[in-house]
Formats: C-alpha cells, sequence, structure tokens
C-alpha cells in the first residue's frame, strides 16, 4: 500500500488564471496568504474577521466578508496564525485565536461526521468487514473510510487485491460506530457519488490540518 496520495482531486490547468488577491472572491481558484501559491477554493480553509476583528474559520465558505484563504496544511495555519498573516490580509490588527489550528482542526472532523451520517441515510454507505468488501469488490466504492486506529494488518487485508482506490482514515473506530449505531468500525465503504466526493475533499483537508503524512492512502495492491 502506497502512502501520502489520494487521487482524482483536481489541479489546476493554468495558475497563472487564478485571481489576484485584490480581485472579487470569482472563479474556482484562491491564493495562499501565506505561501502565495494558488489552489482551488474547495481544498483550502478560509477565514474571515468578524466585526469585532477576531478570525474566524469560515469551512463552508458562506459567511459574508472577504475571504483569507489559506492551504490546507497545519504549518501553514501555524505561520499565518503566529507571523501576523492575518492582519497584513485583513489590511489591520486582528485577534487570532491561540486555538485556532485546533478549530479547524475540529471543525473538519465534525464536518465529516455529518457527511458520514448523511451518506449513512441516503443508503450511499455501509460498514462491516464482510459488507464492505462485497462493495469494494463489485466496484461501487468511491471512497474507503477506515478507523484510524484499526489495525494495520487488517485493514491491508481488507483493500488486498484493490487499486487505485481512495482510502481515508479521519475518525476513531469509536467515532465512525457512533456513527453508524454500533460500539465499533473499522472499514466503511462510501459508494460512487458527490457525497463521497464530499467527504473525498473534507478528509484531504483535515489530512494536511491534523499534519499526519498517514491519515490518508491510496488502495494499491
Amino acid at each position: 500500500m502506497a502512502a501520502r496520495s489520494v487521487g482524482r482531486l483536481p489541479t489546476p490547468d493554468d495558475p497563472a488564471t487564478a485571481p489576484d488577491e485584490d480581485e472579487p472572491e470569482t472563479g474556482p481558484l484562491r491564493r495562499c496568504a501565506v505561501t502565495r501559491e494558488r489552489d482551488y477554493r474547495g481544498r483550502m480553509i478560509r477565514f474571515v474577521v468578524s466585526p469585532d476583528r477576531i478570525v474566524v474559520p469560515d469551512l463552508v465558505a458562506k459567511l459574508p466578508g472577504r475571504g483569507i484563504w489559506l492551504s490546507a496544511r497545519r504549518d501553514v495555519l501555524e505561520t499565518a496564525r503566529t507571523r501576523g498573516a492575518f492582519a497584513r490580509a485583513a489590511r489591520g490588527p486582528v485577534a487570532v485565536p491561540a486555538d485556532l489550528v485546533e478549530m479547524v482542526q475540529s471543525g473538519l472532523a465534525r464536518r465529516i461526521t455529518e457527511l458520514l451520517g448523511l451518506t449513512r441515510r441516503a443508503g450511499q454507505a455501509v460498514c462491516g468487514f464482510q459488507k464492505a468488501r462485497e462493495w469494494l469488490l463489485a466496484g461501487r466504492a468511491g471512497l474507503v473510510i477506515q478507523a484510524a486506529d484499526g489495525s494495520q494488518d487488517e485493514r491491508m487485508r481488507f483493500l488486498s487485491g484493490m487499486r487505485d482506490v481512495p482510502v481515508a482514515m479521519p475518525l476513531s473506530g469509536l467515532a465512525l460506530g457512533a456513527i453508524f449505531g454500533r460500539d465499533y468500525v473499522v472499514h466503511v465503504v462510501v459508494a460512487q457519488g458527490r457525497l463521497a466526493e464530499a467527504l473525498n475533499i473534507e478528509t484531504h483537508r483535515l489530512s494536511g490540518i491534523a499534519g499526519q503524512d498517514g491519515l490518508i492512502e491510496r488502495a494499491d495492491a
């Protein structure tokens, strides 16, 4: 199993077409206020400044106000928090919560939990070794989610023979179990479709913020 790569997220064909930070927030690309790199807005983290000048994460990118965009990486958020990037982008003094990184990380985990609950209720996800393995072998998997604290040997056995299947490990077995009404869950398969795509993006973002290279993998026999 080759780690540190999850596929099928788009990459900009022409980064030079991304809007400058002084332009309106239109189009699919944004520029990181720390690295100055451009990326698709869906896999970045947006922040806004509240009326009382406090930096607030906007994980769904819907809050009013001009956005401050950062790459979804823990080191980038720490740099922005400690080296004045938010104040420069906001063109004035701002208050940055000391636990900003943890706020973003817990918020992303909460979004993943909510999305997984939605996929379960929509009949777009199954759990348990046997049922999930059946979906996997049938080619129905848009995303495999496994418990972060599950046995590595069992995870590899579940994925044996599979290639090019996105795999994420964003939550514990207890957290996955709570979503699916069980004590503990190691394996979840999400059917191909928009919900799997949304979860893929959110697990990418959480992986970067959590700072765990192995949080997201790709099955490769």
